[in-house]
């Protein structure tokens, strides 16, 4: 049986960005890590940059500044390790 850490380190996903995949998509974080590595490895990254996108509309909607940021921080770094596909408009 695989670990969850193992798992991560297969998806080429960050655990935040699993994370806000989870959040937006109302998922189980193990159904997340799953429906991102798809993703990837499907030419959907322009999707998880969307999802990405939204969750921080989403929280600049609530008020949360401080989880804004993070997820601000959270797209960066996903566009700098996915950039083929992630510059795409969504």
């Amino acid at each position: 049986m695989l670990t969850y850490e193992e798992c991560l380190a297969m998806s080429d996903l960050t655990e935040e960005e699993i994370d806000a995949i989870a959040e937006h998509e109302h998922m189980d974080t193990m159904i997340a890590m799953a429906l991102g590595h798809y993703l990837v490895t499907h030419d959907g990254e322009q999707k998880i940059r969307q999802i990405i996108l939204d969750d921080i509309n989403e929280a600049r909607k609530a008020g949360d500044s401080a989880k804004e940021r993070v997820l601000r921080g959270v797209l960066q770094h996903f566009i700098a390790t996915h950039p083929a596909h992630s510059q795409r408009v969504a």
